[in-house]
């Protein structure tokens, strides 16, 4: 019998502890995300996923908030995040400290998710779109990627904050064989 483990026998670091350990060097930035469910769930992968920081611009709720607790499950008191008015002065100044850009949307010239193993051992924010409008455009134009998840169905799109649990865990993927 293989026993399920209840969520005391995990021996999780506690929030002190989390915010000490080092991170992968992922960035995750929400591109004026309307959903507050999707910005709590945000939280709680990005903890999941031990990335460095949370940006939330434009538009995009910031915790306190009970619709946004209700999906972070306490995540916004362990994930290190910050609000910006815009997202395209953000990604300027993140460019300009030598951080890759990488929108996760569909454009015409596109690197598959898979390939991101191909990556060099670098620091990388994540552009994760607004759920009917995507990536802004003038972020598409800066990024130094634009990743897209390949899709077998008759949908053309995820939702968003299934989208980066996908991307996260392909780059945590990638970097842990790098050994970052």
């Amino acid at each position: 019998m293989n026993k399920k483990l209840k969520l005391w026998e995990l021996d999780r670091v506690s929030d002190s502890e989390f915010k000490e350990q080092k991170k992968f060097p992922i960035i995750v930035i929400l591109n004026e995300i309307r959903s507050l469910t999707n910005v709590g769930t945000f939280f709680r992968t990005c903890d999941s996923f031990n990335v460095e920081k949370i940006y939330l611009c434009g538009i995009t709720a910031t915790p306190p908030h009970r619709e946004i607790q209700k999906t972070a499950l306490g995540a916004t008191e362990s994930m290190d995040w910050e609000h910006r008015d815009s997202t395209i002065d953000l990604v300027n100044e993140l460019k300009s400290q030598g951080v890759k850009i990488c929108s996760i949307e569909q454009t015409e010239k596109t690197t598959l998710l898979q390939d991101v193993e191909n990556f060099p051992q670098e620091k990388y924010a994540l552009v994760f779109g607004n759920e009917v409008n995507g990536v802004d455009q003038d972020v598409i134009d800066a990024s130094d990627y634009i990743i897209e998840i390949p899709q077998f169905g008759t949908k053309h799109s995820l939702n968003v904050s299934v989208c980066a649990g996908i991307v996260m865990w392909e780059f945590v993927r990638m970097l842990e064989l790098k050994k970052v």
